[in-house]
């Protein structure tokens, strides 16, 4: 019996720390305020709009190409993913702005966050 907990009690620690992993920035748990679709070589939607504290969520789902997601500007190295085929990546925007991105194997991948 004693065995059983202790089992127990591992696999709810796992779950626990495996629930708390994420890529990117934690966006609090209310979860993201944008999905972002990367799949058939673009950003969809390529603009969204969203609030100054706000998480946006990049969902990598293209047939095993791979994307990243690489910050321009202001957000440049601070807003970048892994290169990745699959999962998701997520961004919390603390300041109002404009802020532009790129998939760096495919330059012609561009989007736009817009904070208010």
């Amino acid at each position: 019996m004693k065995k059983l907990i202790a089992l127990a009690a591992g696999v709810v620690a796992a779950a626990a720390l495996v629930t708390g992993c994420g890529s990117g920035e934690d966006g609090g748990s209310s979860g993201p305020a944008v999905v972002i679709e990367v799949k058939n070589m673009a950003y969809s939607p390529a603009q969204v709009t969203i609030e100054k504290g706000q998480t946006v969520q990049w969902k990598f789902d293209d047939s095993g190409l791979p994307h990243d997601v690489a910050g321009e500007g202001s957000l440049q190295g601070e807003l970048k993913s892994d290169l990745l085929t699959e999962g998701t990546y997520e961004y919390t925007f603390d300041e109002a702005g404009t802020f532009d991105y790129h998939c760096t194997p495919h330059p012609m991948m561009v989007g736009t966050v817009v904070v208010q």
